[in-house]
């Protein structure tokens, strides 16, 4: 069998550059999917501290059954998104994601009602932080988190249970563990979701379904960013 040295150097140059060109697709769609969740984060900040300055708007909401409306869209937007992906274009679900991160603000809104603005701030910075130093952990280390991501779905799914039995104990105790648990699980999602939005890139697709891939890995870190910011504002924050 003959053997060609020098197209030896060249398969190993073309694989060096096929792994440069995917590590600069793969930084890219991270970057997409960081800026989607970033901008769903600063709407959705945007809406809250709107309607929360307003009385009227409080009122409207607030104070009458719209506030179950409210409260239920967001899950509606998830669910369609999640599930209806696939048959989405990427301008509606661009536009699902949008309205979205608006119902989502609305609903934050009642944040400023309960806890001081000085505190909500505090703990937005500190969980913005843990997010940031989870979701590098997850992007950059070797480790397989698939079986520990297993252990936090079991572990999310004790926690909704027990937030549902919360409701009719009332009991500050469990309110606490619940609190502290709630962190500990999203800041490990956050490391499990990069690292699985990371794994699920694919360079070969179409601009389309990579964007529908970037808006549904923002809609994953925006729901754990978020619930880990309402979980430390259990435990930290100030209320009124």
């Amino acid at each position: 069998m003959a053997f060609d040295p020098q197209n030896q150097t060249v398969l190993r140059t073309g694989s060096r550059a096929d792994s440069i060109s995917i590590d600069q697709g793969l930084r890219a769609h991270m970057l997409k999917v960081y800026n989607y969740m970033a901008s769903g984060l600063a709407l959705t900040g945007v809406v809250a501290m709107a309607t929360a300055s307003s009385e009227t708007m409080l009122n409207a909401i607030f104070g009458t059954p719209l506030s179950w409306v409210v409260m239920l869209a967001p899950l509606a937007f998830m669910l369609v998104l999640s599930f209806g992906i696939n048959k989405l274009s990427t301008t509606a679900a661009q536009g699902l994601f949008w309205a979205f991160a608006f119902v989502m603000g609305l609903s934050m809104a009642s944040i400023f009602m309960m806890y001081t603005g000085t505190s909500i701030a505090r703990v937005f910075f500190i969980s913005a932080g843990m997010f940031a130093g989870m979701s590098l952990y997850g992007y950059t280390t070797k480790r397989d988190l698939s079986g520990f991501g297993s252990f936090l779905m079991m572990g999310l799914i004790g926690l909704i249970i027990a937030m549902v039995v919360n409701i009719f104990l009332q009991s500050s105790a469990l309110e606490f563990i619940i609190s502290a648990a709630g962190v500990l699980i999203f800041v490990g999602l956050t490391a499990y979701d990069t690292q699985k939005i990371k794994s699920i890139y694919d360079e070969m697709d179409s601009h389309g379904v990579a964007t529908k891939k970037a808006i549904m890995g923002a809609l994953t870190l925006y729901l754990d960013f978020i619930n880990l910011f309402l979980m430390m504002l259990r435990l930290f924050g100030d209320r009124r």
